[in-house]
């Protein structure tokens, strides 16, 4: 029998094939395939049996997987609220996104009532730096220097913030102000600020910020100058396992949370508006999602020898180039597709670790995982010499 005969039917036992452009796409079925359940309920169904294990005092919440966006628990989420200060997220991913050694020198016109650094009229602080003291003792100062130095006025930087949000998935969320102060058409959802949260998480810069209980924060002018904040989210020190991400309070919004923990590879993002117990609500949360979700490794299933032309040998064996898992409701079916893109075969030589293809993961149409699939081998031409 032809190898490329005797490989595609190795395949299509765990996989559906389609052909486009010489390479062949996979779908795989097997073990993760979508469940009738997931359709027919919004809630998972592990979710939704132990919905009675937690609740909260706030007005809106929800507790979601940061990779997966599995939705664990969630009241009132999509309902649009004022957010108070956890609107600096958004200010600090744009901020982080701009130049690091980019410099702000402080005037009078960026002072703002609330929470504050206490900058002062031409002090000078990279725009890194005034982020970190932003996201620590949510200076509102702070907020305001960044959106004025960035994009030349608050209007205009909230015109990219809400282009950041729709960029996103934020669909309902309006930005008005870079600091959260109250405005009738500044407000967002339990649901926006999870997706904002998940973004925020993922970049380097922004995660390590927001992890630290205090921080040190560097002035350009006056020279040699530093000081110490100390980081509002109490929960880095409460919650074993927190990493992050940040307060807000307003008498209209009352106090708003979101915030990210960690164990065991299972990262959860949780958000409260309008809860005045939030510590408590966000430690009975995370403790209710860390019970009911595990870590589920997607690529140890694949094994594929691709066939070679120009060779001794027929196949070339072909794995994945990392590790991909995500978080998955224990004793549930998961929701998520596995698409393998490939070529119908390889030409000799082939060397080890050549880049061959890739296989992508889905969750709801959005992709959730990636990496290249790699060959785990060498293999010669036969004119080379042996």
């Amino acid at each position: 029998m032809d190898t490329a005969d005797s490989f595609l039917p190795f395949l299509m036992h765990s996989y559906v094939a389609k052909e486009a452009g010489g390479f062949l796409y996979f779908k795989r079925f097997a073990e993760i395939v979508l469940a009738l359940a997931f359709f027919i309920s919004v809630v998972p169904p592990a979710a939704e049996k132990n919905a009675d294990a937690v609740s909260t005092s706030a007005s809106s919440a929800i507790l979601m997987c940061a990779d997966s966006g599995e939705i664990l628990y969630e009241q009132n989420s999509h309902e649009k609220r004022s957010i108070a200060s956890i609107t600096k997220i958004m200010t600090a991913v744009i901020a982080l996104e701009q130049p690091d050694d980019q410099q702000v020198k402080f005037t009078l016109d960026m002072a703002a009532e609330g929470t504050s650094m206490y900058l002062k009229e031409g002090e000078i602080l990279t725009l890194s730096e005034l982020t970190k003291g932003m996201m620590t003792v949510s200076g509102n100062d702070a907020a305001n220097a960044i959106a004025v130095s960035v994009a030349g006025s608050r209007e205009k930087f909230a015109d990219l913030m809400n282009e950041k949000a729709k960029q996103i998935g934020m669909t309902d969320t309006h930005f008005v102000t870079p600091s959260g102060l109250d405005d009738e058409m500044h407000y967002s959802t339990a649901y926006d600020m999870a997706i904002l949260c998940r973004y925020a998480m993922n970049q380097p810069k922004f995660a390590e910020i927001v992890s630290q209980k205090s921080i040190s924060v560097k002035y350009v002018y006056p020279e040699g100058k530093t000081q110490l904040c100390v980081n509002h989210n109490k929960l880095l020190s409460y919650y074993d396992g927190c990493i992050g991400i940040k307060t807000g309070y307003t008498s209209k919004a009352g106090r708003t949370l979101t915030s990210c923990a960690e164990r065991d590879g299972v990262r959860l993002i949780a958000v409260t508006l309008n809860d005045g117990n939030d510590w408590n609500d966000h430690t009975a949360l995370f403790d209710y999602g860390f019970s009911c979700v595990e870590r589920k490794c997607l690529t140890d299933n694949i094994d594929i020898f691709l066939p070679v032309v120009g060779s001794d040998k027929e196949t070339v064996h072909i794995v994945p180039e990392k590790e991909c898992s995500v978080s998955v409701i224990k004793g549930s079916d998961s929701s998520i597709t596995e698409r393998i893109c490939l070529p119908r075969f390889v030409y000799a030589p082939v060397k080890k670790g050549r880049s061959i293809g890739e296989v992508n993961y889905y969750k709801n149409g959005v992709i959730i995982a990636h990496t290249r699939l790699i060959a785990d081998e060498g293999v010669t031409d036969n004119n080379q010499e042996k």
